[in-house]
């Protein structure tokens, strides 16, 4: 198996869409009603995937060149952290994380914050993600998460 963290191109819309789709209908399904799982899936067509690629750093993660995982990061905020349901658990999620806070510390980003789901808010909180507070929109609960990065010492000074 060989697999690769990269930026994600217009190519990839169609890929990540059926990510995000399988993911929030076969793990996200568990932690949310069937209404709320259609109207975030709404927000993930391949034509909306595209729009989000003009507007934040989208990455993903492949596996024999075939996406399998996605992040973004939108300035100092995690989204959209989806990992194809066969692959979850096998540490594509943290390397997405660990190149999104890699990013953020170059761009000297400070606190990273994240709108979780109730499914992934054990994943982040593995990753030192707090929560902040909750958030309600309609019956879709929402947890806000953040953690401060620590910028890396140049001992060469």
């Amino acid at each position: 198996m060989n697999n690769q963290i990269r930026l994600a191109t217009p190519d990839d819309a169609a890929a990540i869409s059926q990510v995000i789709i399988q993911s929030l209908r076969k793990s996200n399904a568990l932690d949310y009603p069937p209404e709320v799982i259609s109207q975030v899936e709404k927000s993930f067509s391949a034509e909306a995937i595209r729009a989000l690629l003009k507007q934040r750093s989208v990455f993903v993660a492949t596996i024999d060149k075939r996406v399998v995982a996605t992040a973004s990061l939108d300035q100092d905020v995690v989204r959209s952290v989806f990992v194809e349901p066969s692959h979850q658990g096998c540490g594509l999620g943290r390397q997405l994380m660990a190149m999104l806070q890699s990013v953020a510390l170059g761009a000297k980003i400070e606190v990273l914050r994240v709108p979780s789901s109730i499914t992934a808010e054990a994943f982040y909180f593995k990753l030192g993600y707090r929560k902040v507070r909750d958030e309600f929109h309609g019956a879709e609960r929402t947890i806000i998460m953040e953690q401060r990065l620590t910028p890396i010492v140049d001992a060469s000074n």
